[in-house]
């Protein structure tokens, strides 16, 4: 594994940290061995929810390594089977992915964030798109941003570089919460704490689910469920995990997760 990372298993939970002087920038040689961990994260079955970071306090991920890119790096390179960051373009990851927003999130490591599942940023935290200040264009950003937002406030972020914080984007639900500088870390631990007490299969259809009719209309979408398509949401219904949180329920006990 690349020195530039650090991966540490919490129990169920698996903490990734980018540590690369002096940015956390992320070359396409780094994601391909973030996308090994995360390939890792999703085929462990002990593991259920993942938390990316950066070490120290300035820099969550300053994006695309420019050195890199001076290096003659392809801006559609081989960035690894989970594509940039390592988890972005990972196929059948149906486990809860946080990033712990602990400083700068600059281009393509605000765009990673359009991809998790959850954000908690730092009060310090500050989010931009510099990209057309540097002669090039978002992709995911550009491909996400105007399904996520009004067409005008997306267009903002994409074409005039304008730093925003938490707080900011937190109004425009792309931030889930603001905690105190330094929180970060801990915030997330709570939130991947509180998401391990879900059924992992319940948690899995719901990606999975969320994932697949993101094209569909709503009629389209019933249609597939009833056509039995998904392969994690029938497995979430023909388990005993589904039996197993009624009768706790009924009992006044908390399930016991087998994730079968």
């Amino acid at each position: 594994m690349s020195d530039y990372l650090h991966a540490e298993r919490n129990g169920e939970i698996f903490e990734i940290t980018l540590d690369k002087p002096k940015g956390n920038a992320v070359s396409a040689a780094l994601s391909r061995e973030m996308g090994k961990l995360f390939a890792e994260f999703r085929d462990d079955p002990s593991l259920r929810v993942a938390i990316l970071t950066g070490a120290g306090e300035k820099f969550f991920c300053g994006g695309w390594d420019l050195n890199s890119v001076a290096d003659g790096e392809e801006y559609t390179g081989d960035f690894g089977e989970g594509g940039f960051g390592g988890f972005i373009e990972m196929p059948k990851l149906y486990k809860p992915v946080i990033c712990a927003v602990n400083g700068y999130a600059i281009g393509a490591g605000f765009e990673m964030l359009l991809r998790s599942d959850f954000v908690i940023a730092a009060e310090n935290a500050q989010f931009w798109l510099p990209e057309s200040q540097l002669g090039v264009a978002p992709d995911v950003a550009t491909f996400l941003l105007p399904k996520l937002l009004p067409r005008q406030k997306a267009m903002e972020i994409l074409m005039t570089g304008r730093r925003y914080t938490g707080h900011e984007l937190a109004d425009l639900g792309l931030v889930n919460s603001v905690v105190p500088a330094g929180q970060a870390i801990a915030a997330a631990r709570d939130l991947a704490e509180e998401l391990i007490k879900a059924a992992p299969l319940s948690l899995a259809a719901i990606k999975e689910a969320a994932e697949l009719t993101e094209g569909l209309t709503f009629s389209e979408s019933y249609g597939a469920l009833r056509s039995k398509e998904w392969p994690a949401f029938m497995a979430m219904l023909e388990s005993s995990d589904a039996q197993e949180g009624a009768k706790a329920f009924l009992e006044g006990r908390s399930p016991e997760w087998t994730g079968q």
